[in-house]
């Protein structure tokens, strides 16, 4: 089974505590989104979980106590790093602060298991064409070294986008064009993989790769293990990823983005994360007495011989 911390909230860097005391105690209850009356346990031992995929903004709250799960499981980081300031991501720290970060990050896990997230790529009056190159060219050159990709993303333009961020200015598919050939060309200089995630069309005469951002052929390269050839069902249209567990839940990232989808509100968020408890094993409040608790599947994609290694190569 593949484990996903930070596709619903940014768990890194609001609920570290949570985080480590799961994967100390050796398991997680998540619950499910549509039937909330529903909760799922899932087996957080090393023997049972393939590899641990993070997403977050903000890894510095987790540095200090990172080896706690790097050194028993397989790992692979998604670091999100974009040129909007506080306007468009409130709780984000600037670029300059996370490009340390994933440095220190690096320090720890690698640069083959880090994948710097360019997302979601959006115009405003603010956010021009121009000032999108700018200020991904003077990341790149930073960020290289230290990183084995770096995945973008065009943003979907959903209902309740609309509603909060009125400046918004609809992407064409000429300004879609004029991005992927920047940024592809910026990426070639400084020899960056550099690939689109969840986004229809192919980019390829720009020299932009279409595949998932979380695949087994990722995840096995940067683990050195093998996994087996297994169709990838994707998480939603566009996407090639493996499937994966997501522990966390929607309506708690604090980060305030304006574009974001896992959140109603920030108002909303911020109620929900006074119900958090860093002892339970749910990420939101306690088990109730008419929740049905179910053991979940934990299938395993690994190939025999790497399914029985317990020691895990760069990390």
């Amino acid at each position: 089974m593949i484990l996903n911390t930070g596709a619903r909230t940014d768990t890194v860097q609001y609920f570290s505590e949570w985080l480590l005391r799961r994967f100390e105690e050796g398991y997680v209850y998540t619950r499910n989104p549509l039937f909330p009356g529903k909760v799922t346990r899932y087996e957080l031992s090393p023997d049972k979980i393939d590899a641990v995929l993070f997403c977050s903004k903000n890894y510095a709250p987790i540095l200090p106590r990172l080896r706690e799960i790097t050194d028993s499981y397989r790992t692979y980081f998604h670091y999100t790093i974009t040129a909007y300031g506080k306007d468009v991501e409130p709780g984000v720290p600037s670029v300059d602060e996370s490009i340390k970060t994933l440095i220190e990050l690096e320090k720890i896990v690698g640069k083959g298991k880090i994948a710097w997230r360019y997302d979601p790529v959006l115009l405003t009056e603010d956010y021009t064409i121009a000032r999108h190159l700018d200020r991904f060219a003077y990341m790149a050159e930073k960020l290289a070294p230290y990183i084995d990709r770096c995945i973008f993303s065009f943003v979907e333009m959903y209902k309740k986008l609309k509603a909060n961020m009125p400046e918004l200015i609809p992407l064409t598919p000429a300004d879609k064009d004029r991005l992927a050939d920047g940024l592809g060309a910026i990426a070639d200089r400084y020899g960056i993989r550099l690939q689109t995630c969840g986004t229809n069309g192919s980019y390829s005469r720009y020299g932009i790769q279409s595949s998932g951002c979380a695949t087994l052929e990722i995840l096995g390269k940067a683990n050195g293990c093998q996994f087996k050839e297994l169709k990838h069902k994707g998480l939603r249209e566009g996407c090639h990823c493996i499937e994966s567990r997501d522990i966390g839940a929607y309506d708690t990232c604090l980060n305030g983005c304006k574009y974001c989808y896992a959140n109603q509100t920030p108002e909303k968020a911020w109620e929900n994360y006074r119900l958090h408890d860093p002892d339970s094993p749910l990420l939101l409040g306690h088990l109730k007495e008419d929740d049905i608790l179910t053991e979940g599947s934990q299938k395993s994609f690994l190939v025999a011989q790497s399914r029985q290694s317990t020691l895990f190569d760069g990390g």
